[in-house]
């Protein structure tokens, strides 16, 4: 059930279902990146950003109404070979007669389903898309308030000369721009109360269903597909045959029917053909772009990652020891001597400017009146006296 991907049967497989749903996203995510890439030359392509939901939404209007009416199926399930059928609940009689058990007939595509496919392909995600970004400024706004309180009650940000005014400005007359404002404001508080609750019943019925599909207890892979009563099948090569033969014969019908002399038909023809053309390598380029900007992205973040990545250098020698003053105190043959009561070291200590270890009380009375190191004579603090744990 989960590995056939042979392709047996009319049936897809949940893999392929999948894949076609999830698409649009990741062409979506590519097409961002690469306009917002674009953007650093061409600043006006910021502007394409700022409505990237409706630039978006009017991109796959485009792919979603060709693919339907050329292929009954949508832009992504057209690219996977498959293509959407309704489903008919058959009789009994005529299940006997065809000696098949599914009990469902599959037939082309209504007008109305085709309609309502768009309608859930493209209005319906373009609208949740719209209710996140509001319910998430509505979430950001509420954490702002709790952090910091809401902006227009903070006492010290208040003029009492502009507040006066405008409080008598309110009291005599409430301009339209308030009530929109106040409006909108409680339309985003509906939102972000009732998104949350949305956004979980829509998620989860997407889950059952597509559990339910992955189990074979259903032939509808969601819930916008079991509304209109379409199944989702592979096309097969009569199919496939069949639909480049309606298609041609739909282009010719309507160059036919051009109106006006004949170099305007030609012209109109010529133009046609162009957004026929465009219109057919969609997929291909749409797909060809998404992998080309991939693999850019690719490329050059590896490449930034090696220029950017620090140069690992053999650590520097050790600087040499500081070498003993001539008017300095000699340092005695045994190490753990002190240097200043010719005794072995009590609490050891470091003058950190010079390295040398000597008693902690001898070191602390000697820096305290000579503000220097007893050995190199070089000029200390008691701040640079540090007390050592382990004698060497």
């Amino acid at each position: 059930m989960l590995f056939q991907v042979g392709g047996q049967g009319a049936r897809p497989t949940f893999f392929e279902m999948a894949a076609a749903q999830q698409l649009p996203a990741s062409l979506r995510g590519a097409l961002t990146y690469s306009i917002g890439v674009l953007a650093l030359r061409r600043p006006f392509l910021h502007k394409v950003l700022d409505y990237e939901d409706e630039f978006f939404a009017l991109l796959m209007l485009v792919l979603e109404t060709h693919s339907l009416r050329n292929t009954d199926a949508s832009f992504s399930e057209s690219l996977y070979g498959l293509r959407r059928r309704a489903a008919k609940i058959r009789t009994k009689q005529a299940d006997i007669r065809s000696k098949s058990n599914d009990g469902i007939q599959h037939s082309s595509l209504e007008k109305r389903q085709r309609v309502l496919s768009v309608v859930f392909l493209v209005v319906l995600p373009y609208l949740k898309s719209k209710l996140h970004s509001i319910y998430n400024k509505e979430r950001e706004a509420r954490l702002q308030a709790s952090l910091w309180g809401p902006g227009d009650e903070r006492f010290e940000d208040v003029d009492f000369d502009e507040a006066e005014a405008s409080i008598a400005s309110r009291t005599s007359t409430e301009t339209e721009a308030t009530i929109r404002t106040r409006l909108a404001k409680n339309i985003q508080k509906i939102i972000g109360v009732c998104y949350p609750w949305l956004h979980a019943t829509t998620e989860g019925l997407t889950f059952t269903y597509q559990l339910l599909y992955l189990l074979d207890a259903t032939g509808f892979y969601s819930v916008g597909l079991h509304a209109l009563g379409i199944h989702v099948c592979r096309a097969t090569g009569q199919e496939l045959m069949d639909t480049s033969s309606r298609i041609s014969k739909i282009r010719n019908r309507e160059r036919e029917r051009l109106p006006g002399p004949p170099w305007l038909k030609a012209v109109q023809g010529a133009l046609l053909k162009c957004t026929y053309a465009v219109l057919d390598y969609a997929q291909t380029g749409l797909i060809a772009a998404v992998f080309i900007f991939k693999m850019m992205e690719w490329w050059y973040q590896s490449a930034e990652e090696r220029m950017s990545a620090p140069t690992v250098y053999p650590p520097p020698p050790p600087p040499p020891p500081p070498k003993v003053a001539k008017d300095g105190i000699p340092l005695p043959p045994d190490r753990k001597i002190c240097p200043l009561c010719s005794q072995k070291r009590a609490n050891p200590s470091v003058v950190t400017v010079s390295g040398f270890v000597f008693c902690y009380a001898c070191i602390h009375k000697y820096v305290s009146q000579y503000k220097r190191c007893p050995v190199t004579l070089m000029p200390a603090d008691i701040d640079q006296i540090r007390r050592l744990f382990h004698d060497m």
